[in-house]
């Protein structure tokens, strides 16, 4: 099975350079493609929009894009090709999962990326070797367990520079503590388990406080001027600390309850369908319940567990657990039944 393994590195001032040159060229070539799709009465496949970025480098408006390696941005046009074959699926219901919209235009203050495959990239001694941008030095926090087939820089809205590599991954075989494990997910106490133990959530009030009074300060100010631009770096910021936060929490909850059962169940929440209760919409969001379930599956297929969504229609608040005896729908104040 595939992995996705990604370092935090912090590049020279040439390497910064070089590396907003490219991100430039990457989405340049994806909004003239997208731009030209859009204008198509037939959609063109990946082969006629690389035939005319190579026209397009003749030209002497984009004659710059031969500057950096073609690698990202011919991986750039496929990202395009498969947006959009997604898309129609999506809509003739052969993707499973809801409605996808559109590809939309890249933008510069958005999060940036550039997808190198095997022929343009090298890990050696520590270092990662870029077509056209040189030796990287990432911040190993953990070894390759494979060689990657390849690899994507990226300079997120913060202006923090990650590479992740895909690797290919062997299940790991650990026997487990117990059995099987229930598990209900819910906003003051984020996780309930059969067993009898609670998981609190991180509190994220504090930030969330901060974010609010930096939108409020950002929506006054000028568009286009320095200081707002500084405003939106610290937005995204604080937006990425508390994705941090929820992350770490996430992983290690995700962890110790994959590893410690065989049997993992999980219901399956209608999350977009909460989030329009306006009330609640932004303490739900903060919480991160399908990046949970997610974690949780894909643990799950790692270790050789089993992992099961209970189907979100289920009364399971209104059946025994023991004999099976269904009572029906009760108030929300009754928080214990003798049945």
């Amino acid at each position: 099975m595939k992995a996705r393994y990604q370092y935090r590195f912090y590049p020279t001032d040439q390497q910064r350079q070089s590396l907003a040159q490219l991100f430039g060229c990457v989405r340049v070539v994806w909004n003239d493609a997208l731009a030209f799709c859009k204008q198509s009465e037939k959609l063109p496949g990946y082969n006629k929009l690389s035939a005319m970025l190579t026209q397009a480098k003749k030209t002497e408006d984009r004659k710059w894009l031969s500057e950096v390696s073609s690698v990202p941005l011919q991986q750039s046009l496929r990202n395009l090709d498969v947006a959009y074959r997604n898309f129609f699926n999506s809509r003739n219901g052969k993707r499973k999962g809801g409605k996808m919209g559109n590809p939309r235009f890249k933008k510069k203050t958005n999060q940036q990326s550039a997808e190198f495959t095997k022929a343009a990239f090298s890990v050696k001694a520590g270092f990662v070797y870029l077509a056209k941008i040189g030796n990287l030095k990432p911040i190993w926090s953990r070894e390759l367990p494979s060689e990657p087939s390849s690899c994507t820089v990226i300079k997120d809205c913060a202006n923090r520079y990650f590479i992740s590599f895909v690797v290919e991954v062997e299940p790991i075989e650990i026997n487990a503590k117990n059995q099987s494990i229930g598990i209900d997910l819910g906003i003051k106490t984020f996780a309930v388990m059969s067993n009898g133990e609670k998981a609190q959530s991180p509190n994220y009030a504090r930030i969330d406080r901060k974010i609010r009074k930096l939108q409020r300060k950002l929506a006054r100010q000028q568009k286009g001027s320095n200081r707002r631009n500084k405003t939106r770096i610290r937005v995204a910021k604080k937006h990425h600390q508390i994705n941090d936060i929820r992350k770490d929490f996430l992983h290690n909850l995700s962890t110790k309850v994959v590893s410690e059962n065989q049997t993992i169940a999980l219901e399956d929440l209608n999350v977009s369908g909460m989030l329009k209760n306006r009330k609640l919409a932004r303490v739900i969001s903060l919480q991160g319940w399908r990046e949970f379930r997610v974690l949780c599956e894909a643990k799950s297929d790692k270790l050789g567990r089993t992992f099961h969504a209970i189907n979100r229609w289920e009364p399971t608040s209104q059946i025994c657990s023991d004999c099976g005896f269904r009572w029906g729908k009760i108030d929300l104040s009754v928080r214990s039944i003798l049945c």
